[in-house]
């Protein structure tokens, strides 16, 4: 990495730990290896930043700052901009659950790298879907100040009527009675996802008698 002017060895290894921690402020909370390689500091240097703990290896290609320093949704935001909100996750961000769940529901691209989501925080379940299946129903949200895709609520009540078995018992049943009180559903929607997602045996019987 080039210096502005002559440093020595303390002073340029300072000037390039900032140069890292503002391009992780950037990013809202990460910064990838490519970037970091684009930034001209030696991956010595990178590791003796970690060593010291100024930088915090996330999983294998991602590195921050000390994760204090960011939530849990400014990383999810980050790492899985190719994601979607869905089950509990996204019944949360509606408000169908009181309560964040202790992990991140997120439906991904079959084609994606399962090595993505070995990491210890935050802890994220993927779901494994077609990519054309994947795109259906998606709108977005903002979370940590940034745009997140979340399936919309027809399509997300819909998911957790077929993947209920994946679901506490008691979240499940939140979720769906808060989706039947909301003024803002649209029947029409949800019954259109309800044939799509093979489920609408199960709308009739569950939800259908209360709209």
């Amino acid at each position: 990495m080039e210096t502005p002017f002559p440093m020595d060895r303390e002073e340029k290894k300072e000037y390039q730990l900032e140069q890292i921690l503002h391009k992780i402020d950037e990013n809202h909370g990460l910064i990838k290896s490519s970037e970091l390689n684009e930034t001209g500091v030696d991956f010595r240097r990178v590791q003796k930043f970690v060593e010291e703990g100024k930088l915090t290896r996330v999983k294998n290609g991602y590195y921050t700052s000390k994760l204090l320093n960011y939530t849990e949704e400014q990383l999810v935001v980050a790492m899985f901009p190719d994601g979607v909100l869905t089950l509990e996750s996204g019944a949360y961000y509606y408000g169908y659950l009181k309560n964040r769940p202790a992990h991140w529901s997120i439906a991904i691209s079959k084609n994606t790298s399962k090595s993505r989501f070995k990491l210890d925080y935050p802890i994220v379940t993927p779901f494994y879907t077609e990519p054309d299946v994947l795109s259906r129903g998606v709108s977005e949200m903002e979370i940590a100040g940034e745009k997140m895709k979340v399936y919309t609520k027809e399509r997300l009540i819909c998911d957790i009527l077929k993947y209920q078995e994946k679901m506490d018992g008691k979240e499940f049943k939140e979720a769906v009675l808060n989706y039947i009180q909301d003024d803002d559903k649209n029947v029409a929607e949800l019954m259109k996802f309800a044939k799509e997602r093979k489920v609408l045996k199960k709308v009739q019987m569950m939800i259908g008698v209360w709209l």
